[in-house]
């Protein structure tokens, strides 16, 4: 189990130091379209377009690596106060009842959403008209990575109650 939680936090890791890099292009294209857009006055049809996908590719695929260094916004006022395998218990059954179906229904219905895309060969509204399949084959992904990351999450949980030391 050991060997698994360490393999399922360096997909995890690598993920996130990887796809964190997205946020340089993304920066980089907000800066350059502004400029064009303001100063120039010859914006382009195709920023915003990239930009959104950009984004939306930076904020989900990293969501596991968040989760791996529990950077996901967490309301603690009543748990501070219980003794570190007390938490483990309550995160054990959390993870069970909430995380884990939200990450399957979003899983099930990301597929048959990603699925009508690729079919269809879906793309956006505007006049560059990007595709917008990449995009919604990333939500999948996402919660698949998530599950990986929950599953990690609870093990550590569990060799932390029985207090053996990872």
């Amino acid at each position: 189990m050991k060997s698994l939680v360490k393999v399922i936090d360096s997909i995890s890791e690598w993920t996130g130091r990887i796809f964190g890099w997205v946020i340089v292009p993304l920066v980089l294209l907000t800066v350059m379209e502004v400029i064009l857009r303001r100063f120039l006055n010859a914006p382009t049809i195709w920023s915003f377009e990239v930009l959104k996908q950009l984004f939306a590719l930076h904020f989900m695929i990293v969501a596991a690596y968040a989760l791996l260094y529990r950077s996901h916004v967490a309301v603690d006022a009543v748990t501070m106060l219980f003794s570190e395998k007390t938490k483990a218990i309550l995160d054990i059954i959390t993870y069970f009842i909430f995380f884990f179906p939200f990450c399957l229904v979003c899983i099930w219905q990301g597929y048959s959403f990603a699925a009508r895309s690729w079919a269809m060969k879906e793309t956006s509204w505007s006049v560059f008209a990007p595709p917008l399949y990449p995009i919604k084959t990333v939500i999948i992904i996402t919660f698949a990575l998530l599950v990986l990351q929950g599953i990690s999450e609870v093990i550590k949980r569990v060799y932390l109650i029985k207090g053996v030391k990872l």
